[in-house]
């Protein structure tokens, strides 16, 4: 089988971070290959050595026959090579047709662009990969997974040779993730070399044909799939057993924190929502996408006030009318783009933490440096975020860190309850186990915890109950522990129950 790209002894660093140390890597034509590895363990940075981002310190690429000691975007594009991104690069003012054109033809001065071609040619690619989306509409108009099999459709139409997928479901649906598994294994069969990147290690299991493991900017072996268990896997990726996944409850709920009585919002599409969190309990948030989930997390944090209903925090009724009102009421909201809404990359870690509570911080005229950079190591600490100090940008740290970070920003305002959108989205198995401890942590601290995910073994393995929603409403509340037919079937509409 032709090695269509072969990577030997890269290191790259970044000052005293070492963070690629002698990997090398190889793809076959018609091959899937899957990179693992925990976030900060040297996948992206690998990734965008290879699509010349970086130029590696040490070491030597080969892509088809040639030989190099580094590339260039433009050079690794001319050699067949694309990378589709877990977040877009589109153009957000401009149309899916005139992104894709822009991407595929390169163009001239003086030139007139074909209307009528480049809105054909979008039509053509955006039914490849099987997305219903139309080549007039704006990109900013897409939903994240929109945008994604946007690019999908980008990479299709470069011809691309090699093609590298960054956690390319961890936005989609799961008629999407289908859809996407069978441009997967179209690309292997006519030939292309995919480089897959997930933390769904399902998803390994079912495309890809070999992976390799990244740890610590090392690579740690390389094996065939069907060779490898997923407790295997676990263990190669972060050199020891996870064993504890989803932490036990310990403690009984106390009393009633958030009590939601006939609950609506038109403009959210949600419609009388009856639910109640208990100080102590973790309630999870089940559902397939679009069930309105995120809608409700955005009413009761103010974003969307509710047209009508009651929301009662520890019995006494409320109005949202802004998230400055949710937040003066005791309400703290991790939403689920962490990128966009979570944390600012550019932002030192401390400012990241310390924002949501400038009013408490700095009560006069002047900032109190000392008293930010406390708080902001207290909460390094007591979270394990892993960083080099208070200072470092937001952009510095890895996934399932950036995610600490955010959750440590809204716990600096002293919450009697915590909505968590998809906590663990795109972070690695390490990072979420070290997650569900810290909730699990805060859950028995006596905070009011409601979980929304769209993991169903995350929903079942932290819920102490299981809130399911479908159309905007809820259809069932089930135990902790419940079977997964019973919440996909409530999820479904074909059945649902209320339990106390």
């Amino acid at each position: 089988m032709k090695t269509l790209l072969q990577l030997s002894e890269v290191r790259k660093s970044f000052g005293a971070v070492r963070a690629l140390k002698g990997v090398s890597f190889d793809l076959a034509a018609g091959e899937v290959h899957a990179l693992l590895g925990e976030n900060g363990a040297g996948k992206s940075t690998l990734i965008k050595v290879i699509t010349g981002a970086h130029s590696p310190d040490e070491g030597t690429l080969k892509v088809g026959d040639e030989t190099l000691r580094s590339l260039t975007p433009a050079h690794a594009r001319a050699l067949g090579i694309a990378c589709i991104y877990q977040q877009p690069a589109l153009f957000p003012d401009l149309t899916v047709a005139e992104n894709i054109g822009l991407r595929l033809k390169k163009p001239k001065p003086f030139s007139v662009v074909k209307r009528g071609s480049q809105r054909q040619m979008a039509i053509d690619l955006l039914k490849r990969v099987g997305a219903e989306i139309s080549p007039d509409a704006e990109v900013r108009e897409l939903s994240m997974p929109e945008q994604q099999l946007v690019e999908i459709a980008c990479a299709l139409g470069s011809g691309a040779k090699i093609v590298i997928m960054d956690e390319p479901t961890a936005s989609l649906t799961q008629k999407e993730q289908h859809l996407l598994f069978g441009v997967v294994k179209d690309l292997r069969a006519s030939g292309v070399g995919v480089v897959y990147i997930s933390h769904r290690l399902e998803e390994i299991f079912a495309l890809a044909d070999r992976v390799t493991v990244l740890r610590d900017g090392e690579s740690v072996g390389t094996h065939a799939v069907k060779d490898l268990t997923e407790s295997a896997m676990i263990k190669l990726m972060v050199g020891r057993e996870v064993a504890t996944l989803y932490p036990p409850a310990e403690g009984e709920p106390g009393e009633t924190v958030l009590s939601l009585k006939g609950l609506s919002c038109a403009e959210g599409g949600v419609q009388g929502i009856n639910l109640e969190v208990r100080a102590g309990e973790i309630v999870g948030m089940a559902g397939l996408v679009g069930a309105g989930r995120t809608e409700l997390a955005r009413i009761l944090f103010g974003i969307t006030p509710a047209d009508s209903g009651e929301i009662l925090l520890g019995g006494k009724a409320v109005k949202m009318h802004s998230p400055r009102e949710a937040i003066a009421q005791g309400i703290a909201y991790v939403p689920e783009d962490r990128r966009r809404h979570g944390v600012i990359l550019e932002m030192p870690i401390a400012h990241n933490i310390t924002m949501a509570v400038h009013p408490r911080l700095f009560p006069g005229t002047w900032l109190r440096k000392k008293s930010e950079t406390s708080l902001a190591e207290d909460f390094i600490r007591d979270l394990g975020i892993k960083t080099y100090g208070p200072e470092a940008p937001g952009g510095s740290l890895s996934g399932g860190n950036q995610q600490k970070v955010s959750v440590s920003r809204w716990l600096a305002t002293k919450p009697k309850l915590l909505i968590l959108d998809e906590p663990t989205q795109g972070v690695d198995v390490g990072a979420k186990s070290e997650i569900h401890r810290i909730i699990r942590g805060l859950a028995k601290e006596g905070l009011a915890v409601l979980m929304i995910s769209s993991d169903l073994p995350e929903v079942l393995g932290m819920s102490d109950r299981i809130a399911v929603m479908r159309g905007g409403t809820i259809t069932a509340v089930l135990p902790g522990g419940a079977d997964a037919h019973d919440v996909m079937a409530a999820a479904l509409g074909q059945s649902g129950r209320e339990v106390a």
